[in-house]
């Protein structure tokens, strides 16, 4: 796959009020601003109770960490989160380095971060 790859399907859960986002390819600085875009709307629109499942992105940089940052900001901003679905590897090892699985709620499987159980509070 090449770095401009990514996809991104949405499913809405919990009756509607939950919106999740399922990306695989790389998030990177050739996709970061259509994932940026993709939750900058959500956000606008109301939704603030957001899941972001990353458990089939093979590649994340400094920009896509950007994207997402900005829109847990934004939901927190509108009284929400933004949960992250990673399953180990060399992206919790990533958000480990970086601090940032004490800032986003992170849990290791779809499942966990809709029922908001099992956090993983250290990534490896």
């Amino acid at each position: 796959m090449a770095s401009e790859d990514l996809n991104i399907e949405t499913e809405s859960e919990n009756g509607g009020k939950t919106l999740v986002f399922k990306l695989s390819g790389s998030l990177d600085l050739a996709t970061s601003g259509t994932v940026r875009e993709a939750l900058a709307k959500v956000a606008k629109g109301g939704s603030h109770d957001l899941i972001v499942d990353l458990t089939h992105v093979d590649f994340l940089d400094s920009t896509g960490l950007g994207a997402l940052i900005g829109a847990h900001r934004r939901a927190a901003e509108g009284g929400g989160q933004v949960r992250l679905v990673v399953a180990g590897g060399t992206i919790a090892r990533l958000l480990n380095i970086t601090g940032l699985v004490r800032v986003f709620a992170v849990y290791p499987t779809l499942k966990d971060a809709l029922q908001e159980r099992s956090r993983v509070t250290n990534a490896s």
